[in-house]
This record gives C-alpha cells, sequence and structure tokens, in this order.
C-alpha cells in the first residue's frame, strides 16, 4: 500500500522562524488564479503582533494556482472543496502548537477556503476574516460540523462591496444567511471597492484583529 505524502504548500512569512515561537498565527488564502505573493501586501497594515503565513493554492492553473474548481464548473463538488481544505488543516496541525493562536483570512475563493476550515474545526480558530468571498453549501457532507460552530459563535469579519461583479447573487445571498446564524458576524460594505480591497477595509481588519485577537490574549 502506497503512503501518500503530507501536503507541503509553498509559503511564505511575515517573521523569520527564530521569531514565529508564541506569537498568534494569521494564516492567508489567496483567491483563484492568484498565488501566495498576493496577499503578502497587506501584511504591513496589519496587526505586528501577528506571525503571518500567506500559503499557495495546490492546484496550478492559467497564471497561478486554484484551491478547487469554480462553483459553476462541472467538474466542481464539495468533495473537491473538503479534499484541499483537508490538507490544509492537517498542514496547520504541524504548525498550532508553537503559536498563542490561529486566525484565518480569505479572499474571495480563499474565503471559502477559511470558512470551511473554520466549520470543520470550529474550536480551533480565534477569528476568521472573510474579504469580497463566499461560503460554500455543505451539502450534508460530514466535514462541515456547523452546529458546533454555531454554539460557539467565533468572530467572523466579512467585507465587500455591494456592486462586486464577481460573486453572484445567489452566493452572496447564501454566504449573508449563514454568517448571521453561526458566527459574530462584523459585516462592512465598502462602495467602488470592486471584487478588491481598500484601505479602508485594511483599517478595520486591523482593529476587527486587535480586537478579538490580540485583545483576548
Amino acid at each position: 500500500m502506497t503512503e501518500i505524502s503530507p501536503w507541503n504548500p509553498v509559503v511564505l512569512f511575515s517573521k523569520p522562524e527564530e521569531e514565529r515561537a508564541g506569537t498568534p498565527l494569521l494564516v492567508l488564502f489567496h483567491g483563484y488564479l492568484a498565488n501566495e505573493e498576493d496577499l503578502m501586501g497587506l501584511a504591513g497594515h496589519l496587526p505586528e503582533e501577528f506571525t503571518i503565513a500567506s500559503v499557495r493554492a495546490p492546484q496550478a492553473l492559467g497564471p497561478g494556482y486554484s484551491w478547487f474548481p469554480l462553483m459553476h464548473e462541472p467538474d466542481y463538488s464539495v468533495d473537491r472543496v473538503v479534499s484541499a481544505v483537508q490538507d490544509v488543516s492537517d498542514w496547520l496541525d504541524g504548525m498550532r502548537e508553537q503559536h498563542s493562536s490561529v486566525s484565518l483570512l480569505g479572499f474571495s475563493m480563499g474565503m471559502a477556503v477559511a470558512s470551511t476550515l473554520l466549520r470543520h474545526r470550529p474550536e480551533e480558530f480565534a477569528a476568521v476574516v472573510g474579504l469580497s468571498g463566499f461560503v460554500v453549501p455543505a451539502e450534508g457532507n460530514g466535514f462541515f460540523h456547523d452546529e458546533e460552530l454555531a454554539a460557539l459563535k467565533v468572530p467572523f469579519f466579512w467585507g465587500r462591496d455591494q456592486a462586486d461583479p464577481v460573486i453572484d447573487a445567489e452566493r452572496i445571498e447564501y454566504t449573508h444567511a449563514w454568517l448571521n446564524g453561526h458566527t459574530k458576524l462584523t459585516k462592512v460594505l465598502y462602495a467602488g471597492m470592486g471584487h478588491g480591497i481598500n484601505m479602508q477595509e485594511l483599517g478595520h481588519v486591523r482593529e476587527f484583529l486587535t480586537h478579538t485577537v490580540l485583545g483576548s490574549r
């Protein structure tokens, strides 16, 4: 029987290895066709107490990488989402002990990764930030522990533009209802931002992480 090697992703860190022990960890998940460098520009706008780790998605595609197929594509399935997120969860198991807490930040498709991780192990995350993204329907898959999460009410920041041209209304409606029912939601809309991130939003994310994670240490 062939032994499957654990996933060993390409990761960028904001701090050298010798400075990470005991710090809160913030893991970044990029969007569709981007890479691990895409979100590292945010690091300078986030609380310096965090060790920030930006992870490359597993599937090379076009100019970048993808976590799973797009939801409207024929090869999309919840199982594909679960497979990718299980690998991330296993990788995080090897990181968790050296940090005081673990929080997640995902942009676009990366928000689906971050929220699925939260739904798999709700008790293990201090806070989650979702930017211009969405949550996937669980479709009864046992990987998702939504009832447990609803009882914990983990702090969740969701920022987006009402006129985001990428995430469709159906996914927004589902995401909004799901976040309201399962998390302690902070939702902020940013006019004129499109499918992106702006400085006002980064300021709010910094305040959110400072209050929810650093304030509770």
